[in-house]
């Protein structure tokens, strides 16, 4: 058994556990997890508890997909899977209208769609097999749309990273089984594995979405979704 500590998103003024996040680091915890909402972000504290622990993994539970392109949020993983000495989890989520378009300002879309396109691209930076293209109904890279200049080239990144561990928040049996299938097909292809564990409450519930692409139930772990 693994055990995990969530620190959550702050109030009116962002603070810390980091006495309890240090003991839960020293007796051997698996990961430490942040949260966003609209005040405080999930990545800098994310990067805060890495810097001040030794072993414990850190996630970000979770970063909205909505609020990031996804370049940016693999360059921003890579990036603290590298500092904290790849101790970095990504979790991923489409958070839900009211933040995404009464905050963030933009369309929400269809989130089983865009978690899709979202996690390939991801997926498709960190494996630097070649300038990353990518045309879908979510996103276009390079971009071609209204207002382009038509001088953006594909590109492959810089930093040189790994298939870090992906842990998309499912709620709903759909997207609870989509999570399952795109799990599948990662582990089934060259494009590395999905993170890990689903919740034990979550395979009883939809057990039935899981073991139809393989997730099968009970307490047997699935690259799957963080639920």
């Amino acid at each position: 058994m693994r055990l995990g500590l969530n620190v959550g998103y702050s109030g009116s003024q962002i603070s810390l556990p980091m006495e309890l996040i240090q003991e839960a680091d020293r007796l051997g915890f698996h990961s430490a997890w942040t949260a966003e909402a609209y005040g405080s972000d999930a990545v800098t504290p994310a990067a805060w508890i890495a810097a001040q622990t030794k072993h414990l993994s850190v996630g970000t539970g979770i970063m909205q997909m909505p609020a990031r392109t996804p370049a940016m949020t693999a360059m921003t993983a890579t990036t603290l899977d590298q500092l904290s000495g790849g101790r970095f989890l990504l979790g991923l989520g489409p958070s839900g209208p009211q933040v995404v378009e009464g905050w963030h300002g933009v369309p929400y879309g269809k989130p089983m769609a865009r978690t899709r396109e979202y996690v390939e691209i991801v997926r498709a930076i960190w494996a630097r097999e070649k300038p990353v293209e990518h045309h879908g109904e979510h996103y276009q890279i390079p971009y071609r749309g209204s207002g382009a200049t038509g001088l953006g080239k594909p590109l492959k990144s810089i930093l040189h990273g790994r298939k870090i561990p992906i842990y998309i928040a499912s709620i709903g049996p759909k997207s609870v089984e989509q999570a399952a299938e795109i799990a599948k097909r990662l582990k089934q292809g060259a494009a590395g594995e999905l993170s890990p564990r689903l919740g034990l409450w979550r395979h009883r519930r939809h057990g039935d979405h899981l073991r139809r692409h393989g997730a099968g139930g009970g307490r047997q772990s699935f690259p799957g979704a963080w639920c």
